[in-house]
């Protein structure tokens, strides 16, 4: 794909023209998540942003490289590619080249160590710039020679949460209930809930007052890894697993319907569920370190201290020797889970609202 794939236009183009937001748009991914909500922010900024879907040309084997995918208009203009290092080139090849022509290429990438793997190297040769959503993955994808990467925040979540209660997630009113959210297919070494199963057992035990929601979704592919998971929620009796993809809304409604969101992660390069909690005014409990430590300041924010070790991953995706990653403290955890409950007025903090990014000034700075 590397040697198929359009070169980038030199010189940099300026990216006067079209305005193309390319990415996983209709997948169940951070990185597609990341790719809709910059597109919808960009819009509602008055950007004609154009949407290429990628998700299609990605899961189809042997597509035709004369006829893309996605229609994107030829001539000059910025493609922004929420396309991680290694898949650029594909990227680039999908698109097509009479798409690629001219145009100025600005990578969106999410990363989760502070080190990459080798075959990212492929990435920087197919972009002229890097957006980062964080400090810490700007810092790591800062490399002699590139354009040192330009920290794009994600856009703040706006709340749209479906007309459900409790009762309709089969929850009991009385309970106070902590949530966990993460896909199982990114890595359940790094979402770590074990972790959040054993901080809520030394927090409440078995209390059936006190309830730990388990909210994720492709647990098929990931791996005998979640058996393990699924193996230590069975054994408590006030842990609930909510295992399937749910409507947007009805995912806010969850949310809204918790007590505190829990993510004793070991790396997040943003942090999708922490930013949507605070906008909700929910507190929440999460790893202090990473990229989640941009935007998780004010009320109602518990970061949790940590130690680092190396970064092991059965999953494969993480898994780094050379790399360290946070081990989040259980029983401090565990610890700002019985304040938060034994103290009314840190259940409902006000909501943090994050600041917006500013499109118009990243495009003239790219």
């Amino acid at each position: 794909m590397a040697v198929l794939a359009p070169r980038p236009a030199r010189p940099e183009p300026s990216g006067e023209g079209h305005l193309i937001v390319a990415g996983y748009h209709t997948a169940t991914t951070g990185l597609g998540a990341g790719a809709r909500r910059m597109l919808a922010a960009m819009r509602a900024d008055g950007l004609d942003a154009i949407a290429a879907d990628l998700t299609a040309a990605h899961r189809q084997e042997g597509w035709d490289r004369e006829a893309p995918p996605m229609a994107v208009p030829p001539g000059p203009g910025t493609i922004i590619l929420h396309v991680n290092g290694p898949m650029l080139p594909w990227a680039l090849l999908a698109l097509g080249r009479r798409a690629v022509a001219g145009k100025r290429l600005i990578a969106y990438w999410a990363w989760e160590l502070p080190v990459l793997p080798a075959d990212w190297k492929r990435g920087y040769a197919a972009c002229h710039r890097i957006w980062a959503p964080s400090r810490f993955c700007a810092e790591a994808f800062s490399r002699p020679g590139h354009p040192p990467p330009l920290v794009v925040p994600h856009p703040p979540p706006v709340p749209d949460p479906a007309p459900l209660s409790r009762a309709d997630f089969g929850l009991p009113d009385d309970a106070f209930v902590t949530l966990l959210v993460f896909d199982a297919t990114s890595s359940l070494a790094r979402k770590n809930p074990l972790g959040a199963i054993e901080a809520h057992r030394r927090a409440f035990g078995d209390d059936p007052g006190h309830v730990l929601v388990i909210k994720t979704h492709g647990t098929a592919f990931a791996g005998p890894g979640w058996t393990a998971v699924a193996e230590a929620a069975a054994e408590r009796r006030n842990v609930r697993v909510m295992d399937a993809a749910m409507p947007r809304a009805d995912l806010w409604a969850l949310m809204a319907a918790s007590d505190v969101l829990l993510s004793l992660h070991r790396s997040e390069g943003y942090g999708f569920a922490i930013a949507e909690m605070m906008e909700l005014g929910r507190p929440v409990i999460a790893t202090g370190w990473s990229g989640n430590t941009d935007f998780m300041l004010g009320p109602g924010c518990h970061a949790i201290g940590w130690r680092m070790i190396p970064a092991r991953d059965p999953q494969g995706i993480y898994d780094m020797p050379e790399a360290c990653w946070a081990d989040p403290n259980l029983e401090e955890a565990a610890m700002v889970l019985r304040r938060i409950v034994g103290n009314p007025a840190l259940r409902r903090p006000s909501p943090v609202h994050l600041p917006r990014p500013d499109y118009r000034a990243a495009l003239g700075h790219a």
